[in-house]
């Protein structure tokens, strides 16, 4: 009688501390079902967290019996939760692979300038080499990327798999051209100074975002049809 209520915690909300109105699904007995809270709600906490990517906060966010008001029916989230989270997971692997290709352009850039031994290292047969690898792995995570932004466009209805199988691809790769990337840069790539670090930061935890790639390829098998 006296309205909707929310008990229950979310343990890693992005922009959770500073958001101005929260959404949030919750059980109910009709099932899944979208919630709005806002900011200053009573029974609302949100405690900032302590992250590895410090350039993309997250918070704890803890209802205990918080006034919430329904959006939409009653236990029918489920489809619009699962779209929403499809769509992320497509512009995620944007961000990967956009970011991925960006830190390989400054470490190309540095192979180019840093000498060793009387030449720059990129002329170094094992940097051509591991450069090379690392141009496949960007340039393979953004075909990924524009082929799910595509589908996500036109409404494939593979797209849950699709979103799925890129998000695993795009962050293993992005993990990897961001790891070696520091490999590259050396002494200076562990440094605080240099920005090679925040794109690992950044790289590792998207890369749990949304699921981790073993939950995503798991997730592909099923949506796919590839499993029974």
């Amino acid at each position: 009688a006296e309205g909707w209520r929310l008990t229950g915690e979310e343990p890693y909300v992005v922009d959770g501390h500073a958001a101005d109105l929260l959404l949030v699904p919750a059980r109910t007995p009709a099932g899944p079902t979208l919630f709005a809270v806002a900011r200053d709600a009573p029974g609302l906490v949100r405690t900032p967290l302590r992250t590895v990517d410090r350039t993309r906060r997250q918070a704890r966010v803890t209802f205990a019996a918080t006034p919430a008001e329904r959006i939409g029916p009653e236990g029918a989230a489920g489809p619009v939760l699962g779209r929403t989270l499809d769509l992320a997971a497509v512009a995620l692997a944007a961000e990967q692979a956009g970011a991925a290709a960006f830190a390989l352009e400054r470490t190309v850039a540095y192979a180019k300038q840093r000498v060793q031994f009387g030449r720059p290292i990129g002329g170094f047969q094992a940097i051509k080499h591991l450069l090379a690898d690392l141009l496949l792995e960007s340039e393979s995570a953004i075909s990924a990327a524009r082929w799910a932004a595509a589908s996500a466009d036109e409404g494939d209805p593979d797209l849950p798999a699709l979103a799925s199988l890129v998000h695993a691809y795009c962050s293993d790769a992005f993990v990897r051209i961001a790891a070696d990337s520091i490999q590259i840069h050396g002494g200076v790539g562990f440094t605080w100074e240099h920005a090679a670090h925040l794109y690992l930061r950044r790289a590792r935890t998207s890369a749990q975002l949304l699921g981790d790639a073993a939950y995503h390829r798991e997730r592909y098998l099923q949506r796919s049809g590839a499993v029974a």
